[in-house]
């Protein structure tokens, strides 16, 4: 099992995903312009709103039963947090394109990859960056357990995914790339 270490003690408090000891930040071009877009949101329109409410709250009088100024303090903490996170990881970012591996039958970051379990169910995951999988969406962070089982493995491929059951016999069936620009 791998150490994990966190960029800040609040991002734990977040529950926000922590990077394992020794990588690297691996990203798609889109999930950086996607955290890259969050970030300058933040920091260009919701802050100042933020800032605003407070002043004009605090401006008030009594803060200690002010609802505005409260919730107003704690979302611009929330806020700061969140920029400071947003920070950190763009700054460390590698960004990869995916692209670059189209038509490729290996599996690298990137790829989207259908494989077959022993069962006979096929699944379909996306392999991408901490920041920017969603597993709602069939996208997995690269060192989740069945990106590491699939990562440099070919179409044809019998692998075996260590799971918590067990291990569990997969076949890769296909790895297809985004189409360059």
């Amino acid at each position: 099992m791998s150490q994990v270490i966190s960029p800040d003690a609040d991002d734990e408090e977040l529950g926000l995903p922590a990077l394992p000891v020794g990588t690297r930040n691996y990203m798609t071009p889109e999930g950086y312009a996607r955290l890259r877009s969050e970030l300058f949101v933040l920091i260009d329109d919701e802050r100042p709103k933020v800032v605003e409410i407070v002043h004009w709250a605090a401006s008030n009088g009594d803060r200690s039963e002010n609802g505005d100024y409260l919730y107003g303090k704690k979302r611009l903490r929330e806020i700061d947090r969140r920029i400071r996170f947003l920070t950190k990881r763009l700054e460390i970012a590698e960004v990869v394109d995916p692209a670059l591996h189209h038509g490729s039958e290996q599996v690298f970051f990137g790829a989207t990859v259908t494989y077959i379990e022993a069962s006979g169910k096929e699944r379909t995951v996306t392999i991408l960056g901490i920041d920017e999988a969603d597993a709602l969406k069939g996208q997995v962070s690269w060192v989740s357990p069945i990106a590491r089982t699939l990562l440099k493995s070919r179409v044809g491929d019998e692998l075996k995914l260590v799971t918590p059951s067990g291990v569990l016999p997969i076949e890769v069936l296909d790895v297809s790339y985004p189409s360059p620009v």
